[in-house]
């Protein structure tokens, strides 16, 4: 099942971990999810907010599953493409809101870390670029 494994490939199995998982998190505790992501406790003990982070986790968890697909398919370019532009767009995003939202401390923290999955990515560290 690893025999292809090298080390560079870690940075795209740690984030494929983290989404398939992390993603779940909500659908156990919605609140303490967000309030881990950044947002304010006004926004997290909404429970239509619930449903909005549990929809946008199964997509979370989407994307890590796709990316433990396609590095088992041997697909290391493909992993390296989504950590590009997922790491890019979604962490702004992220990051933004989170900011907005008066959490500079975890936006910063999003950026910084959404920005080496990114580099990564663009680099082609799983490929071997």
């Amino acid at each position: 099942m690893f025999e292809h494994f090298e080390p560079r490939h870690i940075p795209t199995l740690f984030t494929a971990t983290v989404m398939t998982f992390g993603g779940m998190w909500s659908y156990f505790d919605a609140r303490a999810a967000m309030l881990e992501f950044g947002l304010p406790e006004r926004i997290a003990s909404t429970p239509a907010a619930a449903a909005v982070m549990q929809i946008n986790n199964a997509r979370t968890t989407v994307l890590g599953m796709c990316l433990y697909t396609l590095y088992f398919r041997r697909q290391p370019t493909a992993c390296d493409t989504i950590l590009a532009i997922l790491g890019a767009y979604a962490g702004l995003v992220d990051s933004y809101v989170v900011w907005k939202e008066g959490n500079p401390r975890k936006a910063a923290f999003r950026l910084v870390s959404s920005g080496l999955v990114s580099a990564v990515g663009f680099a082609g560290w799983t490929a071997g670029r």
